[in-house]
């Protein structure tokens, strides 16, 4: 993944990563499980269902150190079995 993050923002900062997947009372879990593997902290997920029901977003703000690391948790998110689209 090549970004411009570096030339648009200042590091560290806090980014909100919205994590849109299957409507499974999981997905947060998943998403928490794999922020804390690559950026330890005390989460607060935000979960809205779709209007139809059948997705979720979850919102979560997290504190990332540079470019490198900001794309890591966007391709490790990406990478989880219930993710559609991370943003």
């Amino acid at each position: 993944m090549d970004t411009r993050f570096d030339e648009l923002l200042d590091f560290p900062t806090h980014q909100t990563f919205k994590v849109m997947g299957v409507a499974d009372e999981q997905l947060p879990h998943h998403v928490i499980a794999c922020l804390q593997e690559h950026a330890p902290g005390d989460y607060a997920p935000s979960v809205k269902p779709s209007s139809k029901g059948n997705y979720h977003s979850v919102s979560v703000s997290v504190r990332v150190t540079s470019k490198e690391h900001m794309e890591l948790i966007y391709t490790e998110l990406a990478k989880l079995e219930l993710v559609r689209v991370v943003l």
